[in-house]
């Protein structure tokens, strides 16, 4: 019982911390969403990398 009950509690702060994790893809995201005409474009892998990581 106390076993299960602090496996959950693992799991849970696991995946609270998948913010935190995808940080540096979103801010590397939104330096290359501010090169103009293409950042867009060349932005969609580090939106990838954020999106699988949350």
């Amino acid at each position: 019982m106390i076993l299960s009950l602090l496996l959950l509690g693992c799991v849970g702060a696991t995946v609270s911390g998948c913010g935190v994790v995808a940080a540096p893809c979103r801010v590397a995201s939104a330096v290359i969403k501010m090169v103009p005409v293409v950042g867009g474009v060349a932005a969609l892998p580090t939106d990838g990398c954020a999106a699988v990581i949350d």
